[in-house]
């Protein structure tokens, strides 16, 4: 299993803020586990801390905003990509302004620092958002929508489409979060000529010019209305003849705007709190709709108490019944779970396949047979035994027996014909043979059952 990162060491990068264009200092510090994305305004009294989640986005006029109550800052979602991107789970950010610098508008400078310092692994497994079915979010007003696809890892699709006879409709495409660095990360923002002055006038981008910013010109302009721009963003002036973009450097990619529509996203959705496993196909994104859709994410995971394990019967297991035999005592008719699919260092997942023939079955009831919940909860202690002695030398040396049950909750019936998996966690670390566990049963995408557990793992005589 995936565990989670964070980085090996600190870097510090300087730039101005878009918005402010006040000088920003800012460091990325390596965290401990389960710590997840914070960022911290050091120039405040108290330096206080803001969670990077979904909940705490406040604005979204021309970036993403994050608060604390009345501590904002805002510009995060380049470096939050990059992040992502390294697939790093835990840092702490320093910025000593309101805001993150703008660097060249794109994420690079975070990634090569990023590459610099190095990425380490944590003794902790990675808790993924696991796209298991379909899923839309729209909004019909502005034609904005997102779709989420299964896959096996992260990647994603975005088209754009402006009403303007430069920037039209784009695509860009992200397969594997391997190439963001090469394929995405040097993707700068991008502004419209015409939107300019009523960006200054609501008191944003005082530190935008072509050195972190293409500036798209599809609207032919007097000289007067474009010397005027240029000296409200405090630029020489500029002669533009032809239609097109305005730049110090040339396009990094023909379909830079795009990639860059993809790179916000990717901050954006960082703001779910945990990486997806899914494929992300976007249509017209802005960071309004992007966090918004977060947002709802956010709000549903929070709801969902576990993250249902991802079954595929065509897989082969981890560990077949023979396996299963060789370190559970149990045999028929007691032994009550037929693979293990997924085994962690904190966490197991069992599977097992309920029949109409099931002895239990005979009594339990003949007219409307029911799986009995003390076979349920016996079948979580079975697999929460595998978790055990699986972590030990000589395991059938070893039994374990469960000293207490405690919070059991049955929900749904289990019934023949169901696949149960049974997924069960450590809640402390294993000490003097102690062990303690939280358990469920699932059928399909709905808890059916739950236990916590306390065990111990007694030498066999």
């Amino acid at each position: 299993m995936a565990k989670q990162k964070t980085l090996k060491e600190a870097f510090t990068l300087q730039g101005k803020g878009l918005h402010t264009g006040l000088p920003v200092t800012i460091t990325f510090n390596p965290a401990p586990a389960n710590h997840g994305y914070k960022v911290q305004r050091v120039d405040l009294e108290n330096q206080p801390i803001i969670d990077a989640v979904a909940p705490n986005v406040v604005e979204t006029s021309r970036g993403t905003v994050i608060a604390d109550g009345e501590v904002k800052v805002s510009t995060i979602e380049h470096a939050m990509a990059a992040l992502y991107s390294f697939e790093i789970d835990n840092c702490l950010i320093q910025v000593n302004q309101p805001e993150f610098p703008i660097l060249d508008g794109s994420a690079i400078s975070y990634v090569q620092e990023i590459e610099r310092v190095g990425v380490e692994e944590q003794p902790y497994d990675k808790d993924y958002y696991i796209i298991m079915k379909k899923m839309e979010y729209k909004d019909p007003e502005t034609g904005s929508s997102i779709t989420l696809l299964p896959d096996d890892e992260f990647s994603m699709n975005v088209l754009v489409s402006y009403p303007s006879p430069i920037l039209s409709n784009q695509f860009a495409s992200l397969d594997t979060l391997a190439d963001f660095g090469k394929e995405i990360a040097a993707s700068r923002t991008f502004v419209f000529v015409r939107e300019i002055e009523q960006l200054l006038k609501n008191n944003l981008i005082k530190g935008g010019d072509l050195d972190n910013a293409i500036v798209i010109y599809d609207k032919e302009m007097n000289q007067s209305d474009i010397d005027h721009l240029t000296g409200l963003l405090g630029m020489d002036s500029i002669s533009v003849s032809n239609l097109g973009y305005l730049q110090k450097r040339p396009l990094a990619f023909d379909n830079e705007p795009a990639r860059h529509k993809l790179l916000d996203l990717i901050g954006d959705l960082a703001l779910i709190g945990k990486p997806i496993k899914g494929r992300v196909i976007a249509t017209c994104p802005g960071h309004k709709f992007n966090t918004d859709f977060a947002k709802k994410v956010y709000k549903a995971l929070k709801r969902q108490e576990i993250t249902i394990p991802k079954y595929d019967p065509t897989v082969p297991p981890l560990m077949d019944i023979n396996k299963v035999k060789t370190l559970l005592p149990h045999r028929w008719p007691f032994l009550l779970i037929d693979k293990v699919i997924e085994i962690k260092e904190r966490g197991v997942v069992g599977v097992k396949n309920v029949s109409g023939n099931e002895t239990f079955f005979c009594g339990h009831f003949p007219q409307e047979p029911v799986m009995p919940g003390v076979l349920l909860v016996e079948a979580m202690a079975q697999t929460g035994g595998i978790l055990i002695l699986n972590n030990l030398d000589e395991p059938e040396r070893y039994s374990t027996y469960f000293l207490s049950i405690d919070k059991v909750k049955f929900r749904n019936k289990v019934v023949p014909g169901d696949t149960v998996i049974f997924k069960l966690d450590l809640i402390t670390d294993i000490r003097r043979g102690m062990a303690s566990m939280k358990g469920y049963a699932i059928v399909g995408d709905k808890i059916v059952a739950e236990a916590e557990f306390l065990a111990q793992v007694v030498k066999n005589k």
